[in-house]
């Protein structure tokens, strides 16, 4: 594996999109503003229903085998990031051309808006739910006008301590809601026997390629890593970015869901609205506060990243440069019509095209990443399109997207697929190793 310490970093001329010195974080503050995304109800209830398809065991193998590939890939994103303070948007500028890397900034900040709506929802739900009063298109309101303002400030010195004081919150909340789940109807000892009453063999496979579709976390993590000062990379690299912290995000919530959905009583169908539902009739108005507090800390994430690839997009393509303060209102308006319009269908499957777009990108760095030839990264330049970037990235999602819609067999060997194509088109194909343009 090639060391980043090999790459050259030429910085690009007049782009402020890098992080100096003086903006790098301290480790426990990084930790503290990243581990935001830990914390969603989706996370709950993707464990649940994937144990409701697949079985509760297949499940949770898939959430160990996750883990471990999410911890393994981005300790090697998080170094590189760290190394060179890079954002997503001039990384990419470097693999695949100016216009490669605004597709991949446009994918990155829609996804990052699609995750805000979603969880903005819940949240809205929610209150709406315990408080009829209140009609859904008001508490959706209310989210964004508080959600908007809560990046305004830095990620160094606001959303580090916003977020450090609201997980143990979270923590103690998901606590509860297991115990209030266990003395209301009883401990459930037959919680790993959920699902399908003869579960399918290959079930743990499905589970673990249906996690492959949050791959978006990559991108996530390469734009706080950057934070990172590099005396803490190995700190960030095997803690805050590694196994540990998908040990909780995945493994944790998702074995809560599980013992959740099982006790509570049977549904045909799992949603985030149902948990959340069942949330609020086990705690009331803690309940609220604990969904509040799920959804707001990795909306903090959500929100800051739609902005920052939304400012980037419309710099590097259209020249348009405004205040951060106003694409982050632009982002809030965005939001706040998606919550209203009954689009979710139509953003689940776009979520899945730009998975595959998603995961692809991932291949691509991670072959230019781990390339053994000294490299330099000229992300100044300012060509429209690197070929071979470009190439093996297109390449890979027309195999991911073509797979997509075969067989059933076949599906889930989408996102592999993508990535091994991605990964082995840059890596291997003959090029141009020390400079990469």
């Amino acid at each position: 594996m090639a060391d980043v310490s090999d790459i050259k970093i030429i910085p690009p001329a007049n782009d402020n999109g890098s992080v100096t010195g003086a903006e790098r974080m301290g480790k426990l503050s990084l930790t503290m503003a990243w581990w935001a995304v830990c914390s969603a109800i989706f996370y709950i209830v993707v464990g649940a229903s994937l144990a409701q398809s697949w079985g509760a065991k297949n499940a949770l193998i898939g959430m160990v085998l996750s883990v471990i590939s999410y911890g393994l890939i981005n300790a090697v994103i998080s170094r590189f990031a760290i190394r060179t303070g890079l954002s997503v948007s001039q990384f990419s500028h470097a693999l695949f051309g100016r216009l490669g890397s605004s597709l991949a900034t446009l994918i990155f900040f829609s996804t990052a808006i699609y995750y805000a709506v979603f969880e903005g929802s819940v949240i809205a739900f929610a209150m709406h739910h315990l408080f009829p009063v209140l009609p859904y298109a008001g508490a959706a309101l209310l989210v964004v006008l508080y959600s908007v303002p809560l990046i305004f400030g830095s990620v160094q010195h606001w959303l580090d301590k916003f977020n450090g004081i609201l997980l143990p919150f979270y923590l103690l909340g998901l606590l509860l809601t297991v115990a209030m789940s266990i003395s209301q109807y009883g401990y459930n000892p037959h919680w790993l026997e959920f699902g399908p009453a003869n579960p399918p063999a290959n079930g743990w496979w499905h589970c673990f390629t249906y996690y492959m579709g949050v791959w978006i976390l990559m991108m996530y993590t390469f734009d706080y890593a950057r934070y990172g000062k590099q005396d803490d990379t190995r700190y960030h690299a095997h803690i805050n970015f590694g196994m540990p912290f998908y040990s909780i995000t995945f493994l944790l919530n998702g074995m809560a869901g599980i013992y959740l959905v099982s006790s509570f009583s049977q549904q045909s169908g799992l949603s985030e609205t149902a948990v959340v539902v069942a949330i609020l009739n086990l705690l009331g108005i803690w309940g609220l506060l604990f969904v509040w507090v799920t959804q707001t800390r990795i909306n903090t994430a959500n929100f800051f990243l739609a902005t920052s690839n939304m400012q980037d997009f419309f710099s590097r393509l259209f020249q348009l440069r405004c205040r951060r303060i106003i694409w982050a209102c632009l982002v809030g308006l965005v939001v706040y019509i998606l919550m209203l319009a009954n689009v979710f269908t139509y953003i689940l499957q776009a979520l899945a095209w730009q998975g595959i777009f998603v995961v692809a990108w991932v291949g691509v760095a991670l072959g230019y990443i781990l390339s053994p030839a000294p490299r330099t990264l000229l992300s100044h330049d300012n060509s429209n399109i690197n070929p071979i970037g470009l190439g093996a990235w297109g390449a890979s999602v027309v195999v991911g997207i073509t797979l997509m819609y075969a067989d059933v067999d076949w599906q889930s060997w989408s996102a592999p697929l993508t990535f091994i194509t991605a990964f082995t088109l840059y890596r291997f194909l003959p090029q141009s190793r020390p400079t990469l343009s």
